[in-house]
């Protein structure tokens, strides 16, 4: 009951003079039981209409998750005439369907509550695969191991990320919802099975878990990661197999995606500030006439020493950015998990 007070007297409290009907839901975030959800709406339910609130057509259920997030959500929309009918109207959108005679139901009885079933994503085809044009049968022996190069760098990712999922949920929870961790893993597992489900090139292989990825993940890190590799697997089909000069060139090209879509600079505090300077470390080092393990581990400590750098930093875009000064002291999570990640093909590259 206690905690039913948490959630409705602030909302109460802001209550218009003389309303007295609301559209009222009740939001899980993505781990919170359904069971759950229900026992704690009854006593909601019951401190609403003891505030003589008539609940009409509530709303029960997953409507907007945040992956695996514990916890839930109140939201009290108090209603005039207009709002009401719009409320109880008919709606059929991906996240939110509500059919005729749910409406005809809040007409006789308004206060009849709807169990909201969680959405599934929208029907993506997973990437992976063989290509359609026979290139397969063609593909050299250095080329097939090019592509389980990819396919066991993925692997190393995912499992570099799942030894660290908690601490970089910790990271993100001071400037975010506490889900990077959860997503990082979400994203490279997907990238990982459209990846080890693909016979193709590198560079399709690639492709095939940028597209896992940003399916997968969601959000921000989703997007961008997609970016990323997508920018990557377009340099790695230049040259097959890639040699370390179309590496690094890739790499540049990924570096570039990702910073145009995110719109990011050196001294944000994202990710970027971890991958620019790997991507120039692994130039230069390549351009020396290092072989790519070589270059590629002192780029991954390069990447390294910058991520760690970025407690440093005051956050000018992401979700830190609204912190201002009170994100000094703690190392963006999205930095943490690429350097993460680059050390972790590191070790890959070197065992190969």
């Amino acid at each position: 009951v206690s905690r039913s007070w948490l959630l409705t007297e602030p909302l109460l409290a802001e209550r218009p003079q003389g309303a007295s009907r609301a559209a009222v839901l009740m939001n899980g975030l993505g781990a919170t039981k359904y069971e759950e959800l229900f026992v704690l709406f009854g006593s909601v339910h019951r401190i609403l209409r003891a505030a003589d609130v008539e609940l009409v057509l509530p709303e029960v259920g997953e409507l907007v998750t945040s992956l695996d997030m514990a916890g839930c959500s109140l939201t009290i929309t108090w209603l005039d005439e207009e709002l009401e009918d719009l409320w109880r109207a008919p709606a059929d959108a991906p996240a939110f369907r509500r059919d005729a005679g749910a409406a005809r139901t809040a007409k006789a009885d308004p206060s009849a509550m709807s169990a909201r079933p969680a959405t599934p994503a929208a029907g993506i085809p997973r990437p992976g695969g063989q290509p359609d044009d026979g290139r397969v049968a063609q593909l050299s022996d250095s080329s097939r191991r090019a592509a389980r190069l990819v396919q066991a760098s993925l692997r190393a990712m995912l499992g570099r990320v799942l030894e660290h999922e908690e601490q970089l949920g910790q990271l993100d929870a001071v400037a975010g919802d506490g889900d990077h961790g959860v997503g990082m893993v979400r994203g490279l597992r997907g990238a990982t099975e459209a990846a080890d489900s693909s016979a193709a090139a590198a560079g399709d292989v690639l492709r095939s878990a940028a597209e896992a990825f940003a399916d997968r993940a969601g959000g921000s890190s989703g997007a961008l990661w997609g970016a990323l590799l997508g920018g990557i697997a377009e340099g790695l089909a230049v040259v097959d197999p890639p040699d370390a000069a179309t590496v690094s060139a890739a790499f540049e090209r990924g570096t570039a995606a990702l910073q145009q879509l995110g719109g990011c600079s050196l001294g944000d505090k994202t990710m970027f500030d971890a991958l620019r300077p790997f991507t120039d470390e692994l130039a230069d080092r390549v351009a020396a006439g290092e072989t790519l393990a070589e270059a590629w581990r002192a780029a991954s400590q390069m990447a390294t020493t910058s991520a760690a750098a970025t407690a440093d930093l005051v956050a000018r875009r992401g979700r830190a950015r609204p912190l201002g000064e009170r994100s000094l002291g703690t190392p963006d999570p999205g930095a943490t998990s690429m350097a993460m990640c680059l050390d972790a093909v590191a070790e890959v590259l070197e065992s190969a």
